[in-house]
């Protein structure tokens, strides 16, 4: 990290008891502290997303998708929103070129392509939309019907990823960028009841993490394409929690890996923890560093620093934002600061100031 390096943290709230948007935070890497400078006023930014040139950050909104400017200070100038053609959405993805915007909906179960303006970076209306039907192999317990909770993009952008927790399914879609179409290819079907929440992929491209919200666990697998179809092989499952207490509900919440690669972090609601692993960088296998408790209630989210000395951890239910200092050497992590409050935070993206 250089010195003169500056970040600013975007932190998406619930905004129907008394948040008001977007909270904008300045972070102070080396002490990992972080101090709200405003927040941007939009209904329910429940995910956001910025493009891979750093000028523009959208935002999942009660009206549909909200596109912004984000200024050199970091601060944030909105640009236009758009109708996503169904209900809310719960997670967006953006490719690299910054053509298309892909929206998640765990509701109706939709998966929408946006048009985008590359240079302005308006959102112009929508390209194409595809509703998951059907439901799960096993009805005895849960009512188990579509809910995406996904959308990512494949490292080599061919392809978009959409996560079905409630199908047990990932769902690979050909993205024709040319006619702005989603084409269904391939079907990862997961283990039955397994509830697949988010997917991750390795810095280098070569592997994917799913994290499984039901069965409290991430399953490595290996990426490739094989005769223009995505291949996906499992070569590890490491549970995100160790800790068998049969009084505390546990239902894996959050996955992140470092910007290094290096590093990932998992959190896990009802038990309230989070599990620090090392990745293997030539066989992306996962190692665990250490778990603890995140001194808070629903650790929705969590973000880590760039430096990755410390990480951040969203608690939903207590209203606050914690932050945790990890010793590598040592293997454990401990609060660092105060907690931050904040009402119903969801999201969060750490943002390097450009210029």
């Amino acid at each position: 990290m250089g010195e003169n390096e500056k970040y600013v943290a975007y932190v998406g709230t619930y905004t129907h008891e008394n948040s008001l948007g977007i909270h904008l935070y300045d972070l102070d890497i080396e002490k990992g502290v972080m101090t709200q400078r405003k927040v941007v006023p939009i209904n329910n930014p429940s995910d956001v997303v910025i493009s891979k040139n750093k000028k523009f950050l959208y935002s999942i909104a009660d009206e549909g998708v909200q596109a912004f400017r984000i200024e050199p200070d970091g601060d944030l100038t909105p640009i236009n929103n758009q109708w996503i053609g169904g209900m809310r959405g719960c997670y967006l993805e953006v490719d690299d070129l910054n053509r298309f915007l892909f929206v998640g909906g765990y509701y109706d179960a939709r998966v929408t392509m946006m048009r985008l303006d590359p240079e302005s970076g308006s959102i112009l209306g929508i390209a194409d939309g595809v509703f998951h039907k059907g439901m799960s192999r096993n009805v005895a317990q849960r009512n188990f019907v579509p809910h995406v909770t996904c959308v990512k993009l494949t490292p080599d952008q061919e392809f978009l990823c959409a996560v079905d927790s409630g199908l047990d399914q990932v769902k690979f879609y050909r993205v024709d960028y040319e006619e702005g179409k989603l084409l269904l290819v391939d079907i990862l079907r997961c283990d039955m009841e397994s509830g697949p929440r988010m997917i991750r992929f390795s810095r280098n491209g070569k592997f994917a993490y799913i994290l499984y919200e039901l069965s409290d666990e991430v399953q490595v697998y290996t990426y490739g394409i094989e005769k223009k179809i995505p291949k996906l092989e499992r070569i590890q499952e490491v549970p995100t929690n160790t800790e068998k207490d049969p009084e505390h509900v546990c239902a894996a919440s959050g996955i992140e890996i470092s910007a290094s690669g290096k590093v990932m972090i998992c959190t896990n609601a009802g038990l309230n923890s989070a599990a620090v692993f090392t990745i293997d960088q030539e066989n992306g296998t996962l190692t665990r560093l250490c778990e603890n408790k995140i001194s808070g209630d629903y650790p929705k989210m969590l973000g880590i620093y760039p430096n990755e000395k410390y990480f951040m951890s969203l608690n939903h239910e207590t209203n606050e934002i914690t932050t945790m200092r990890v010793d590598y050497e040592k293997g454990y992590f401990l609060m660092e600061a105060k907690p931050v409050s904040i009402e119903k935070p969801n999201c969060v993206y750490i943002h390097k100031l450009v210029g």
